[in-house]
């Protein structure tokens, strides 16, 4: 089956912005001649980075932060933003030294992915992190993360966890449990 032609932009508009996002509303024309409007957030452009660090060959650890979509706490992997210049690879080394205080001698790439593509732009890098050693950089977080060390051999009780929800930590971990396997 061949691949369908991409609608075309009849016009694009800024319809809101803050400070991380802008929401635009895009007319389109479908290749069948139907025209719709849809809305999408346009990210930072950055694209972002989240790690999954092994603090040995059976732990792993993940941070406990705020929330504020959900206003509470969530257990997950640590993350953030490609700073401008960054490579993948060298915010995720960044990112863990500001959030767990380790740097990473050897990043494995799991996948890009992204989220909500029908209205997102964003793309984040998920990597597995082993050969750590100790180094602090000093975070943008308001608040120390706490830092929570999983086994992995108890990965379903990391699934029933209630506070271990985000979808990206999620595929994280199961991509990284199909990775041990091969």
């Amino acid at each position: 089956m061949g691949r369908k032609a991409i609608p075309e932009i009849l016009q694009r508009q800024i319809v809101a912005r803050s400070r991380l996002l802008r929401i635009e509303a895009v007319d389109l024309k479908f290749s069948n001649g139907v025209e719709r409007q849809f809305e999408r957030m346009q990210s930072s452009g950055r694209g972002a980075v989240m790690i999954v660090p092994f603090i040995d060959d059976e732990q792993i650890m993940l941070v406990r932060e705020y929330a504020a979509g959900l206003h509470n706490y969530q257990l997950g992997f640590p993350k953030g933003l490609i700073d401008p210049g960054e490579t993948p690879e060298q915010a995720a080394v960044r990112e863990l030294k500001e959030e767990i205080g380790f740097g990473a001698r050897e990043l494995t790439p799991l996948k890009s992915v992204t989220m909500a593509p029908q209205f997102f732009s964003a793309t984040m890098h998920i990597f597995i992190a082993r050969d750590l050693y100790p180094e602090k950089l000093e975070g943008d977080e308001p608040e120390p993360l706490e830092q929570v060390p999983w086994l992995l051999s108890k990965a379903e009780a990391l699934l029933a966890q209630e506070d271990f929800t985000e979808a990206r930590s999620i595929a994280a971990l199961l991509m990284t449990l199909r990775e041990l396997e091969k």
